[in-house]
Order: C-alpha cells, then structure tokens, then sequence
C-alpha cells in the first residue's frame, strides 16, 4: 500500500502546530464540548479545530467558545458538510472526526506520527476492537461495506466508513471527490487504488453521545452504491 507516498523530500516532521482537526456538527451540543476540549488537552491547544455547522441548537455557540472556528452552512448532509470542513484549513495534515464523542482524540499523536513517519492516509479501524458500543445493525453493515470495497478494489479494507482519519492535505487537493453519504468511503477508497500509503490502524469506539442522524437502511444503501460507483471510476480512470 505504500508505492506513491508523498513525504516531502526534506522529511519535514509535523507537529500539533501543522494539525488541522476537522467535522461537520449538526445538533451536536451534548458531545461537541467534550470533544474540543479532548483535542485541546491532546493537542495542547496547538491545533486549528474546524467545525462546519448547520444546528439549530447551541452547537456552533459551544464550538466558538472552546476557540473553534465555526463555518455557517445550511443542512446538506454529511458529505457537504465534510468537504468544506477539510478545504477549510490550510494546514498540512488534516484529521476529520466526528462530534458526538465517539472516536479516541487520544490517538491524534499516534495518527500524527504514522504522517511522520510516510502515510499519506491513516484510517482508524473501529472494528478491530470489537466496536461492541456500535448498534449491531451498523456493524454488520460496516462490515459488509469493508467486504464489498474490498473484493471490488482487489485489496483489502476493514473499515470503509470510519469518521476518523488523518490525510496529507496535498493528496486531498489532488484527488477528485464527490460523494455525500459515502464520502467516507471514498476518501480511502481513491488514494488506496492511487497507489498511495493507506494504513488503517486499531481505535477504540465508544457509545455517542445524543441521537444518530442517519437512517440505517437508505444511509447504507447510498453507501454501498457509493462504493461500486467509486470502484467502477478508478478501475476505468
């Protein structure tokens, strides 16, 4: 997986000071405190955080007052939202999340120093601990999106649809992205079958914190022909 990484030639390690942390937020006021102020401590405050907001409860308010940057958007859903988030810094690395305290801020060090050491794309894989805090629905479906990417990439994946994961900001800029609901998955999917250094790597994944806003059945079945489009595309690029 790693034949087209694209660490500069200087080696230049990045630190806190290069992070960009990313999300959209949609009614998220129960979780968003909690998870800036994680990548606070984490980070010691270094990094730019990036929230793309269309609530209508205190969300964006909570996100500016733990000195986050807030990007007004009207509701668009996921992808959208995600999109402006990571063109929004200009920041080298960029790490998306999402807001409802479910992924490890913990990890942002390691998840940085994968970047350090050549990933262009480091995915968290929240299924290799056992995700036993995920609905059983949504497993069994994240599971099968993983099975199906990877049968059609001809390589194998664990989690196509995981909402943590760091990225060069120059492979970013480089691939061509459209997708909405399954945008997750084909921000892995692209770079992978480019050739680029893809890692996935083991995170925890705790029980969120307010209501999901994704219907399990017409969110999973956007997902899945995300990723047979997305795979026809790159196979005939």
């Amino acid at each position: 997986m790693n034949a087209v990484s694209t660490q500069q030639a200087d080696e230049t390690r990045y630190t806190f000071d290069d992070l960009a942390v990313v999300m959209g937020t949609y009614n998220e006021e129960e979780a968003i405190g909690s998870v800036l102020s994680d990548i606070d401590d984490v980070t010691d405050g270094r990094a730019e955080v990036v929230c793309v907001d269309g609530s209508s409860d205190r969300t964006p308010e909570i996100a500016r007052e733990h000195g986050a940057t807030v990007v007004e958007q009207e509701p668009q859903g996921y992808g959208v939202a995600v999109r402006e988030a990571v063109l929004t810094p200009e920041r080298p690395v960029v790490v998306t999340t999402d807001c409802d305290d479910t992924y490890p801020m913990a990890r942002l060090p390691d998840f940085l120093d994968e970047i350090n050491d050549g990933a262009d794309v480091v995915s968290g894989d929240r299924l290799y601990f056992g995700a036993d805090e995920m609905p059983g629905m949504n497993k069994l479906g994240n599971e099968l999106f993983a099975l199906l990417a990877s049968v059609l990439m001809g390589k194998r994946v664990h989690d196509t649809t995981t909402g943590m994961r760091a990225y060069r900001r120059e492979v970013l800029q480089k691939i061509r992205w459209t997708e909405n609901t399954g945008l997750s998955a084909e921000l892995l999917m692209r770079p992978l079958t480019r050739g680029y250094d893809v890692r996935e790597r083991p995170i925890e994944y705790d029980e969120r914190k307010g209501e999901t806003k994704l219907d399990p059945f017409s969110g999973g079945a956007a997902i899945a022909k995300s990723i047979v489009r997305v795979a026809y595309e790159e196979r005939f690029r």
